[in-house]
């Protein structure tokens, strides 16, 4: 089993910026793409961002240039760098692990942008 355990939600006024990290532990050999997804209110989860062991990113295009992925794999840790929010990226932010076999989800964390 993976452990994954996320910290830095909160609110933010829209345009500024916020960071999010997800530690990994457990049986996390094998561990070779980690992400966040983020789930509003009625809506589907949705892939924000994915990066892999040797950092190769994928966004999504709602987030391009203004979020910012990465990873240190000495920690087992990935983060989220979050800029220029917008109120339509509210939503609950999910850490997740991949590996052949096995997906793994965080708790979630909430992400509230509003003045």
């Amino acid at each position: 089993q993976v452990q994954l355990v996320e910290s830095g939600g909160g609110l933010v006024q829209p345009g500024g910026s916020l960071g999010l990290s997800c530690a990994a532990s457990g049986s996390i050999n094998g561990i070779s793409v980690m992400g966040w997804y983020r789930q509003a209110p009625g809506k589907q989860r949705e892939l924000v961002a994915t990066i892999t062991r040797r950092s190769n990113t994928i966004y999504a295009d709602s987030v391009k240039g203004r979020f910012t992925i990465s990873r240190d794999n000495a920690k087992n840790t990935v983060y989220l760098q979050m800029n220029s929010l917008k109120p339509e990226d509210t939503a609950v932010y999910y850490c997740n692990a991949w590996r052949v076999g096995d997906v793994y989800w965080g708790q979630g964390t909430q992400v509230t942008v509003s003045s």
